[in-house]
Order: C-alpha cells, then sequence, then structure tokens
C-alpha cells in the first residue's frame, strides 16, 4: 500500500511538474479549458490543470518585419511594374491574433497586394515614381485599420523597390542622359559668358585706365608749359625791371640791339634785313665815331 501511495505521488508531482510554465519577455501564451479560450498569460511563472488546460498558442509581442515578394501592379497609364513592400507590424491582442483570422501572415499579405494595386491605379507612371512618401502614408492607413480587429497594429509600411519595364527603364536613363548633357551644355554656356564678361570688363578697365593717364599726362604737360611761359614772362619782367632801375634809355637798348645784330651778321646769312629804327641807331653810330676821332 505504501509503495502505491508513494507511486501516486511522484505521479501528481510529476504532473504538476510538467504543467508548470514561465512565460518570457516580450510573449504571451493563450491559454484553452476545454476547447474554449480560458486567460492570456503574460510575462511570469503559470500552471496549468493537466489534461483540462492546454496552451493554444505562443504569441510574441515584439514588433516584426514582413517582407513580401514584389507584386505586379498597373498604373493609371496602363503601365505594368513590379512593387516590393515591407511591412512592419506589432500584435498589441494576443486573443484577438490567435481567434481573429485563420493564418494572419497570409492575410496581411493579401491585403497588402490589393491595397497597393488600388492605389497605384490612381497613380500615372511619373505619380508612382515620385509618390513613395503618399503610397506609404495610404498603405499603413489601410492596413492598421483592416488589421485591427485581428490585434494587428501597423506601425510602418515602406516601398521598399519599384521596378518599371524595361523599355520605360531603357527611356528614363535616355531622359536622364539627356538631362544630364543640357545641364552640361548650360553649365559650359555660363562658363563661356562668364569669362567673356571678366574679359570684358578687363578690357573695359584697361582703357580707362589708359585714358586715364594720357589725361593726367596732358594735365601734366600742359600745367609744365604753363609753368615755363609764366618763368618766361617773369623773367623778361624781372629783367626789364632791371634795365629800367639801372636808368638806361632808349639809345642803350639800341645798341645793345645794334650789337646783338652784328652778331646775327657773322653767320652764313646772305641777304639781311635792317629794321628802320636799327637804321637811324647806325646814324648815331657814325655821329660817335666822328666825335671820338677830333
Amino acid at each position: 500500500m505504501l509503495y502505491v501511495i508513494i507511486a501516486l505521488i511522484i505521479v501528481v508531482l510529476l504532473l504538476v511538474v510538467t504543467n508548470i510554465r514561465i512565460v518570457p519577455q516580450s510573449q504571451a501564451f493563450i491559454l484553452e479549458r476545454l476547447g474554449g479560450y480560458l486567460t492570456t498569460w503574460q510575462v511570469g511563472l503559470h500552471v496549468k490543470l493537466p489534461l483540462i488546460d492546454r496552451i493554444a498558442n505562443k504569441v510574441s509581442l515584439k514588433e516584426r518585419v514582413l517582407d513580401f515578394k514584389p507584386q505586379p501592379v498597373i498604373t493609371k497609364d496602363n503601365v505594368t511594374m513590379m512593387i516590393d513592400t515591407v511591412i512592419y507590424f506589432q500584435i498589441t491582442d494576443p486573443k484577438l491574433y490567435t481567434y481573429g483570422v485563420e493564418n494572419p501572415m497570409n492575410a496581411i499579405e493579401n491585403l497588402s497586394a490589393t491595397s497597393l494595386r488600388n492605389i497605384i491605379g490612381e497613380l500615372d507612371l511619373d505619380g508612382t515614381l515620385t509618390s513613395r512618401d503618399v503610397i506609404n502614408t495610404r498603405m499603413r492607413s489601410i492596413l492598421d485599420e483592416a488589421t485591427d480587429p485581428w490585434g494587428i497594429k501597423v506601425n510602418r509600411v515602406e516601398v521598399k523597390n519599384i521596378i518599371p519595364p524595361e523599355s520605360i527603364q531603357e527611356a528614363m536613363e535616355k531622359q536622364m542622359r539627356a538631362e544630364r548633357e543640357r545641364r552640361e551644355s548650360i553649365l559650359i554656356a555660363e562658363g563661356q559668358k562668364q569669362s567673356a564678361i571678366l574679359v570684358a570688363e578687363g578690357k573695359k578697365a584697361s582703357v580707362i585706365l589708359e585714358a586715364e593717364g594720357q589725361k593726367e599726362s596732358a594735365i601734366r604737360k600742359a600745367e609744365g608749359e604753363a609753368e615755363a611761359i609764366l618763368a618766361l614772362q617773369k623773367a623778361t619782367a624781372e629783367g626789364l625791371a632791371m634795365i629800367k632801375a639801372v636808368g638806361m634809355d632808349e639809345a642803350v637798348l639800341k645798341l645793345r640791339g645794334l650789337e646783338t645784330f652784328e652778331k646775327v651778321a657773322d653767320g652764313q646769312a646772305t641777304k639781311i634785313i635792317i629794321p628802320s629804327d636799327l637804321q637811324d641807331m647806325s646814324g648815331l653810330v657814325t655821329s660817335i665815331s666822328e666825335l671820338a676821332k677830333k
């Protein structure tokens, strides 16, 4: 009898130990009793009844990432392209996640594909290529609202890649090449224009400086000539004043003029024109000579 009791105690202990569960951080366990939802176990130590309770699901509460395969979509202008999206989501209600929808990941993938087709169908090719933020925002809003009954919170949706057809890619590359060549031509033309402007401004400045130099030189030359004339007039005036101061009369002045005429006559000139006043002066000289002989 003792052995039976010991065996029963061991069996009970084994049943208790095997039904002890520890829920780790960022996880939640869904507990069912007799096939129906009982409770949600959070972080900590829990014990379930053997053969009656069972753990229906273990749910991770961490933020997860779903990277779906590129989806074929058609734009408003009938261009078919492939778009790859990435969804960041988090389970906020483990009970709704467990009982809300069958295969939640597959449901999110299909919902993402249909929502993406509806959004891209309202945009043309250029709008699709330049409106990633708009697509991300609308996708997140649609998915978050649709997955709320499933206990899922969609935090972000990102368009990972947009792959247009090869013909469109070639056309875009040609367009970009033409745009780069146009910008290069504009830059070269702007450089040449700037260079021509600088050269013209340099020539203009050089001509202005040269004209100012000539002007300054002419002014200095005129000032020099004026100073020379002024000095000559001043010297002449001073000479006349000196002559007047020593009492030289008109006869003496005429005599000095005759001496000057004599020096001129010593030259190679063959014809000399004698002014009338000097002719009168010659008579005066003759009279003086005669008086000297007596």
